[in-house]
């Protein structure tokens, strides 16, 4: 019997600023791929709770970008990033928060196929330096990351992403 992480693994790596961040989700691959390309879902599932997500644009192609703010407690926080690569298995992105605009992170998404409707994310963040790393990681990352997830599978169960 398979059992489905319901939450995410986190790890850094110990010799590069990197990140690795492991989930299972009963979906398809092509399911999570429209969860994270259509604008109008990602806006429901992203981030912590509590936390509302306005997109100002959306472009979910090689070379498009894209720009999100996140509203909390009347402050705004705005992110952006361009998409590099969007296929069936992977995403490949620049993640940018722009209260720290020279600390760039190049995310790379993939979906693994475990059958029987199920799909395994492998997403990994690399940063510029094992401090930014850290500093990521003390950010509430976790807390965003599971959050959102967990939205995401409600989604899923709710038969709201086809």
């Amino acid at each position: 019997m398979t059992t489905t992480r319901t939450e995410a693994t986190i790890e850094a790596d110990p010799t590069l600023p990197l990140i690795r961040i492991t989930r299972d989700f009963d979906a398809t691959p092509a399911q999570l791929l429209r969860a994270h390309t259509d604008p109008e879902l990602y806006a429901r599932w992203v981030g912590p709770n509590g936390i509302e997500t306005r997109i100002d644009h959306w472009d979910a192609r090689p070379g498009g970008s894209w720009r999100f703010v996140n509203v909390h407690d009347g402050q705004e926080y705005g992110f952006r990033g361009c998409f590099h690569d969007v296929r069936e298995d992977r995403i490949v992105q620049t993640f940018t928060w722009e209260g720290m605009p020279d600390d760039v992170s190049l995310e790379t998404l993939r979906f693994e196929d475990l059958g029987d409707g199920r799909t395994r994310l492998h997403a990994q963040s690399l940063v510029e330096s094992i401090e930014g790393r850290d500093a990521w990681l003390r950010s509430g990352m976790e807390v965003g990351v599971n959050d959102g997830y967990a939205k995401l599978d409600a989604l899923l169960a709710d038969g709201q992403v086809a």
